[in-house]
């Protein structure tokens, strides 16, 4: 069989399986109304929970160090690619999670796998949350520890594994603070509390709780009031902008810079974007005005949806998933919206279990009130129509 032909049959079996994807082209900057292939759409798919990727302040912050600095890096940090806005943007970072020190990458899922294929070492065993992003999962198919998965947020089951894995050198527990598809929230206390019991080391990917969770938005720690070993974040999400980091003290920070591979090979973050993220700490350290707008349309519409009748999962986090079941039924919905003018893609499998495909709508602080009424009205309309609700 040629190439192209062998391709050709898998991607049938996929569109077979109502698996298929595709792009959609955004026509317009990031804010909640949006033209998606030209037409507009009321945007309930987007991670920018503060509305602060098309914020001025943060746009003027890029502008200026873009003509100061160029457009690239040009190169890795350990060669060229090291200015003092990425020293001034990891230092705010630093301040702001309230740790010794921290390191940008050029992503969060590049923070995630190089962290975890360079830290744990043969004989180590790590943890994994059942639910955890995919870049947790390949982070730990390329450690050289073993991995063993617990249930989701199932602290049981976590002690249980903690016992049976007594033998191994050192043992590592990592958890997503939020998780990505269920807007779950890990019991990052009690995680802390068996680490300790167990003298395991516990990392934290926050990347949907930076800029959301806590008084000051700090994420999952600053909720809980909680230290863990190791903070992974993203600034693609809350803070508006692009790259990742790690967080945590000045000997873990000196550890990534000379072993994370990905960090070590990767082109740095351009200096423009530093700048930026510089911007959006500022505004989210300074005023929790949009956390409370965010958490208001956030609670608004969970519980509408739930009255309505709707399976809908997760904690009072900004992801909500409205569980749909049936992947072609969960596209079926999703074209519905888009028909009347929402975008909220349909999450299938692999992304989500087989049996759970679904609506994952995100709220940002920017909603209106006459667009997430207007997104229940559609739900109402569309879950009748289908005999869902």
């Amino acid at each position: 069989m040629e190439f192209d032909e062998w391709l050709s049959v898998r991607i049938d079996q996929t569109k077979a399986a109502g698996l298929h994807r595709k792009l959609r082209t955004m026509n317009t900057a990031p804010l909640p109304k949006m033209l998606i292939d030209g037409k507009e759409q009321i945007v309930f798919s987007s991670n920018n929970y503060l509305g602060l990727a098309y914020n001025c302040h943060l746009v003027y912050a890029a502008e200026t160090i873009l003509h100061e600095f160029g457009v690239g890096s040009s190169g890795s940090r350990l060669t060229t690619g090291h200015t003092e806005w990425h020293r001034r943007l990891e230092e705010k970072i630093a301040q702001f999670k309230q740790t010794e020190a921290a390191l940008l990458f050029s992503s969060g899922f590049l923070a995630n796998v190089g962290v975890l294929s360079s830290l744990p070492e043969n004989g180590d065993v790590i943890l994994s949350d059942q639910l955890n992003h995919a870049s947790i999962i390949d982070g730990c198919r390329l450690s050289k520890a073993s991995t063993v998965v617990y249930k989701h947020i199932d602290m049981d089951n976590l002690e249980e594994k903690l016992k049976e894995t007594s033998n191994f050198k050192r043992c590592f527990i990592v958890t997503d603070g939020v998780f990505s598809m269920d807007g779950t929230i890990a019991p990052l206390k009690y995680i802390i509390s068996l680490a300790k019991r167990y003298h395991a080391y516990v990392i934290v990917d926050d990347a949907h709780a930076t800029g959301v969770l806590g008084e000051k938005g700090r994420g999952t720690s600053e909720y809980f009031g909680v230290h863990p070993d190791v903070v992974i974040g993203t600034l693609s999400k809350a803070v508006g902008t692009d790259g990742g980091f790690v967080a945590g003290s000045q000997i873990l920070i000196d550890f990534l810079l000379n072993h994370a591979r990905t960090f070590i090979f990767q082109t740095a973050m351009p200096p423009a974007i530093c700048a930026a993220s510089y911007a959006a700490l500022e505004i989210i350290g300074e005023s929790d005005e949009k956390r409370r707008q965010l958490f208001s349309n956030v609670k608004r519409l969970k519980t509408n949806l739930a009255e309505m009748g709707y399976v809908v999962k997760g904690h009072l986090t900004p992801i909500i998933p409205v569980i749909i079941g049936d992947p072609k039924k969960a596209v079926i919905f999703a074209e519905k919206l888009q028909e009347k003018g929402i975008f909220a893609p349909a999450i299938r499998p692999p992304t989500v279990p087989v049996g759970e495909s679904r609506i994952r709508l995100t709220v940002t602080s920017d909603h209106s009130s006459n667009e997430i009424d207007y997104l229940l009205k559609c739900f109402y309309c569309i879950g009748k129509e289908l005999n869902m609700i």
